[in-house]
């Protein structure tokens, strides 16, 4: 298995790269049980395929572009587009704080209301259905599924979920195992959310010189130019690599992401000098011996200083999880360690899904 390289910007905990080189590529049924996979040359090529099938081609639907232009237009900065929350007072415009009372909006928009900041999508005429997409990303073709609500209406502000996938397996796995397809939430939003499934490059998310931010970016420009989003709630999640990538989001992309939920995971791609804060829940395995626990803690320990939290923490649930006292309004931070080596807690669907609607 290759060893990575190329992370872009790291921070404290890349020391840890060599152990991340023997990352195995993880297997699940369709409850969502991991297993780490026999030794390199024993999984054949290609990775994991999905619970039950997996192969190639993934879901159906249009196999290219898809609707739209590639990229697609993005929101501008404008008046419309930024709103201090429904009720809220002190909170300031643009940087997604809180006021008293209500929750900042993040980014621009076409038109807001009742607390969202409303997306170019919003009241379309059309809008693509749920399947696999491609779009170029500096003259590189990136793929993803989309999930779109069977009862979508173009009038309606959706979340925008992206679930990424680990080392080895694809976003077929994502969208259609773990708990029930993307990581366990899309059964649980009950139709208000939209979900993306990324592919990753050799074999996921090392991010090397920024260039999955830049399919993140895409992914984001053409989504808010063809569907309604609530640009003040978008969010992502993912286990072990998947988890990393939802740190570099973290990182880099604060002012655009409301909260992050990654699983055992580290800052192995990159993370960019930045101050917005961003709302955390996080798990990892005490026991994990391909991302070492520290590493966990290393990015953990990012956003509990983005968020301006204190060192004193309260138990919340799920036991044995805790919440960080003193965090900026709006911006909490949960960790949680359990008992366990390298695969996600028990009650993952539950617990970010929990933690995500409360925004």
């Amino acid at each position: 298995m290759e060893t990575l390289r190329n992370f872009g910007t790291t921070a404290p905990g890349v020391v840890a790269i060599a152990a991340f080189a023997a990352f195995a590529a993880l297997a699940c049924s369709d409850q969502g049980d991991v297993t780490t996979e026999p030794p390199p040359g024993s999984g054949g090529a290609g990775g994991l395929a999905g619970p039950g099938s997996g192969g190639a081609g993934g879901l159906a639907g249009p196999a290219t572009s898809g609707s739209g232009a590639t990229g697609g237009p993005s929101a501008t900065d404008g008046s419309s587009g930024v709103v201090a929350g429904a009720g809220g007072s002190g909170g300031r415009p643009g940087t997604g704080e809180a006021g008293a009372g209500g929750m900042g909006a993040t980014a621009s928009g076409s038109s807001s209301s009742g607390g969202e900041t409303r997306s170019m999508g919003c009241d379309g005429t059309t809008a693509p259905t749920s399947g696999r997409f491609s779009i170029d990303v500096g003259g590189t073709t990136r793929e993803y599924i989309l999930a779109v609500p069977d009862d979508y209406d173009s009038s309606r502000a959706y979340r925008l979920i992206f679930a990424w996938h680990p080392r080895g397996g694809s976003a077929e796995q994502v969208a259609t195992g773990f708990g029930g397809g993307y990581y366990g939430l899309q059964n649980r939003a009950d139709g208000s959310a939209i979900f993306v499934s990324p592919e990753g490059l050799d074999q996921g998310w090392a991010n090397t010189g920024g260039r999955d931010i830049a399919f993140l970016r895409a992914m984001l420009d053409r989504l808010r130019a063809e569907l309604c989003i609530d640009q003040s709630r978008i969010f992502s999640t993912g286990f072990s690599y998947g988890g990393m990538m939802s740190y570099a989001i973290g990182c880099a992309m604060g002012d655009v992401f409301r909260a992050i939920a990654p699983m055992s995971g580290a800052l192995y791609s990159g993370c960019e000098e930045g101050d917005s804060p961003v709302a955390m829940w996080g798990a990892h395995g005490d026991a994990d011996d391909v991302v070492p626990l520290d590493n966990g803690r290393t990015a953990r320990d990012v956003f509990i200083e983005r968020n301006h939290c204190d060192p004193q923490t309260t138990p919340t649930e799920p036991s044995p999880c805790v919440s960080y006292e003193g965090c900026d309004a709006g911006y909490p931070v949960v960790w949680c360690e359990f008992s366990g080596g390298h695969t996600m807690p028990s009650n993952f669907g539950e617990s970010i899904w929990s933690f995500f609607s409360q925004f």
